[in-house]
């Protein structure tokens, strides 16, 4: 294979460097890998993107989630520009965010509310916050390792945060009854909630989904300490179910935090929850100038019809199915080691060198 041209590429890495930290920061910098790794985009369509040099990829990342349906996908997109023509963000909020309240509160049995935001972060917070307001209390039980967002309660990342501002967190060991036990009574009567990702899905960590006996602990953990339960269902919302992802366990959380997939790409996230944790996020004060944009909310209320009426969830496990038996095949006839684990529509796919090593 000739090597891939990159010119446009690299002069826009090298100008990005000048007046960007980093270049690009955050997840979407590629500062650790190969110098021909591309890392600016000139258009999306479909399963494809393209480079400033005219190359064709396939996204296996999904836009790192938010694609969900494709690159442009045509009646979400007008939905989001008809909207536009009409209002966006303004000084007060359209029909849409009602609309789209409604339509949340009638697909997800968990759910009588839902607030609006923009990214995964914002609706985690709004989780947690709801918690400690709840019963005015502290302690918040998480797994060790969980990524729950980038902002300073959350992030895995140390530079610029404070001991203090995760001084009120209880680790547990994900999937483990036990360690949620334990992590609970160190929390004694200071317990506000539990926050949980649907399954174990840390970056370049072995994925695993719970066995049922973990989510119904933890639901009933909470109701015995009269605590919230959040499910972190960002990255795995509408993914692994039309549900919450915890539905297929027969366990309701308090609240729900979505994102990434609501819209389609268009920037929205939300917060769903029932009628006791209502009293609590009634109380916080969270808001963001462009939270009640009505062209991302006419997006989901497109999205949300598209994934009542179509078969996009047996597709994308049927797809993810062909996938993995595809690259076991070619993992087969080259001598490679490979593991795949997590669901078939999420998976993590790691080579392994000869020393064992991914």
């Amino acid at each position: 294979m000739s090597r891939i041209a990159t010119s446009q590429g690299d002069a826009l890495k090298a100008r990005a460097a000048k007046v960007i930290p980093k270049g690009v920061y955050g997840h979407q910098s590629v500062q650790a890998h190969s110098r021909r790794t591309p890392q600016f985009f000139a258009r999306a369509r479909g399963a494809h993107v393209w480079d400033y040099d005219e190359n064709r990829y396939i996204d296996y990342l999904c836009a790192f989630g938010p694609n969900l349906l494709g690159y442009a996908h045509p009646a979400i997109d007008e939905a989001y520009q008809r909207q536009m023509r009409d209002v966006d963000t303004c000084v007060g909020p359209s029909a849409r965010m009602v609309e789209l309240a409604e339509a949340y509160v009638e697909q997800f049995q968990h759910a009588q509310w839902a607030m609006f935001c923009k990214n995964g972060t914002d609706a985690t917070t709004i989780g947690l916050m709801s918690a400690r307001a709840f019963r005015n209390k502290r302690k918040v039980l998480r797994a060790t390792g969980a990524y729950h967002g980038a902002t300073t309660w959350c992030t895995p990342m140390e530079p610029g945060t404070l001991p203090e501002e995760k001084a009120h967190f209880i680790n547990y060991e994900y999937g483990n009854v036990d360690s949620l036990r334990a992590a609970a009574e160190l929390a004694g009567d200071d317990l506000a909630g539990v926050i949980a990702t649907p399954f174990r899905h840390e970056v370049i960590q072995p994925q695993f989904v719970p066995e049922a006996v973990f989510a119904q602990e933890a639901r009933a953990l909470c109701d015995r300490a009269d605590a919230l339960l959040i499910l972190d269902d960002v990255r795995a919302g509408l993914r692994l179910s039309r549900e919450c992802s915890w539905a297929a366990f027969g366990v309701a959380p308090d609240l729900v935090a979505w994102g990434k997939t609501l819209a389609n790409g268009h920037a929205l996230s939300a917060v769903t929850g029932n009628e006791r944790s209502r009293p609590a996020a009634s109380d916080i004060f969270v808001t963001g100038s462009f939270w009640m944009g009505a062209a991302a909310l006419a997006a989901g209320l497109e999205t949300l019809s598209h994934l009542r009426t179509s078969d996009y969830l047996e597709v994308t496990v049927r797809l993810g199915e062909r996938l993995r038996a595809g690259l076991e095949g070619v993992a087969r006839q080259s001598g490679l080691s490979i593991d795949q684990t997590g669901p078939a529509q999420m998976p993590l796919i790691m080579i392994n060198g000869e020393d064992g090593e991914r």
